[in-house]
């Protein structure tokens, strides 16, 4: 195999750090790494590892990586991270290997902002490529509603470029359906304007919190697209980065992100925080959007609910306070989450729950109000990736996964296995396609 990028064999010492994933539980330990410098060298690590029929895995930053690569090729593309912003188009051009810190940076001295999620760190292909829910979301859509174009390594080795006019329907089954159809090597994302946002997270007493979820649950009905917010139960630890007057004590938490001034975002939290109380510790404050910092819940267990009804208060309450769960994250979804094309998510769904402690008390209280559904990029369970989409969108993303890959070559992770029905037999080994400008090249 002819490539420009590197070779990790085990034994090596650069091998036992580019096999780690996020998740310290995960134990890697794949037959090589290769790290892709480019487009070129995809294509030649795909075609080695479906001539030696070799098992592949594709990793950027690893924050997505939820089994570990064992045996056959772990492709790293942590080094194409190339970010270019056009600010006259409002586009950023972004290679797979980048992170939103990157496209962050890059985006701010024009006033722009891409939609990202809590994380710099987090790599922007395998965020987006999931879904993307992020404090912009409510205003501007999921992460990838922003999606205009996508650059894709096929199963044989072919670049193909989609977007709404070449290769609409894989265009479609990219903004939400994971890394199921090929190894993504550059997009093309729209950024909006934003420039100051009134962002944080304020802590109060955990007394306040059934009446402040009480509220919540009729306020959301309320609250302008320019607003996104949580509400959280929590159990602080007890170490020096936690302010003094929470540390090692429950609290009820409000962490929000307005797009626009700070008169305009106390105007539409006061019904919140007049259900919460006076704030222990204050935490809004106008910064710029690359600069905020809103940290984010372990998504151990997540449920998309219908309402909040007032029959599960007291469970989500007494669930922290009896020290069986320490974060419970309630999450406002809607405005322009509910709109736009592919498959990402359940878009109707008005709330998200997430607990970082799977609690069977808790999961059986939530029952009546979930939705059954789930969101790829905070589903851990491989075993349910079907549940983060509709059933009419899994069929047809399977239907697309039989035209694009019917050996399930890409079988790595969160799987959408082919249409079994769905078969080419024309005989030709690979299809014909139209392919224009090369991102990531």
């Amino acid at each position: 195999m002819n490539i420009t990028g590197d070779i990790w064999l085990p034994g090596h010492s650069e091998y036992d750090t580019q096999r780690r994933a996020i998740n310290p539980a995960l134990d890697p330990r794949p037959s090589a790494v290769v790290e892709a410098c480019g487009v070129a060298d995809v294509q030649a690590v795909v075609r080695w590892a479906r001539d030696e029929e070799l098992s592949l895995a594709i990793q950027s930053t690893g924050h997505g990586t939820h089994v570990a690569a064992r045996g056959g090729v772990l492709l790293k593309t942590s080094r194409m991270a190339t970010v270019l912003v056009d600010p006259e188009r409002r586009v950023a051009r972004v290679g797979a290997g980048a992170t939103w810190g990157q496209v962050l940076a890059a985006a701010a001295p024009f006033g722009l902002a891409p939609l990202s999620g809590s994380s710099p760190t987090v790599g922007v292909a395998g965020y987006t490529l999931g879904g993307g829910v992020g404090w912009l979301s409510r205003r501007h859509g999921f992460a990838a509603d922003s999606m205009l174009r996508a650059a894709m390594v096929t199963a044989d080795g072919e670049l193909v470029i989609a977007d709404h006019d070449q290769e609409p329907d894989l265009f479609w089954a990219l903004r939400g359906g994971g890394g199921n159809f090929g190894v993504v090597t550059g997009l093309e994302l729209e950024l909006f304007p934003v420039g100051q946002v009134y962002a944080g997270t304020s802590y109060f007493d955990f007394e306040r919190a059934p009446e402040t979820l009480a509220r919540y649950s009729e306020w959301i009905d309320e609250a302008p697209d320019e607003l996104s917010t949580a509400v959280l139960l929590m159990q602080m630890p007890e170490t020096p980065d936690v302010p003094q007057r929470v540390r090692g004590r429950r609290v009820l938490a409000i962490r929000a992100m307005y797009a626009g001034d700070a008169a305009e975002a106390e105007r539409a939290l006061a019904p919140l925080r007049a259900a919460a109380g006076p704030a222990l510790v204050e935490g809004f404050s106008s910064v710029a959007y690359a600069d905020a910092r809103m940290g984010g819940t372990p998504p151990r267990r997540l449920e998309l609910l219908n309402g909040m009804p007032d029959a599960l208060i007291d469970p989500l309450v007494s669930a922290v306070e009896d020290e069986r769960v320490s974060t419970i994250e309630l999450r406002h979804w809607g405005g322009a989450m509910a709109n736009g094309d592919g498959p990402v998510g359940h878009r109707s769904a008005p709330l998200s729950l997430i607990a970082d402690t799977v609690d069977a008390a808790l999961s059986d209280a939530l029952q009546p109000w979930a939705t059954g559904g789930s969101f790829l990029n905070f589903l851990s369970d491989t075993t349910r990736t079907a549940t983060a989409y509709t059933p009419e969108n899994y069929a047809r993303l399977r239907e697309l996964k039989a035209e694009w890959d019917p050996d399930n070559f890409f079988s790595f992770g969160h799987n959408i296995r082919p249409a079994t029905h769905a078969v080419d037999t024309t005989g030709t080994s690979t299809r014909e396609r139209m392919v224009g400008s090369v991102l990531g090249r």
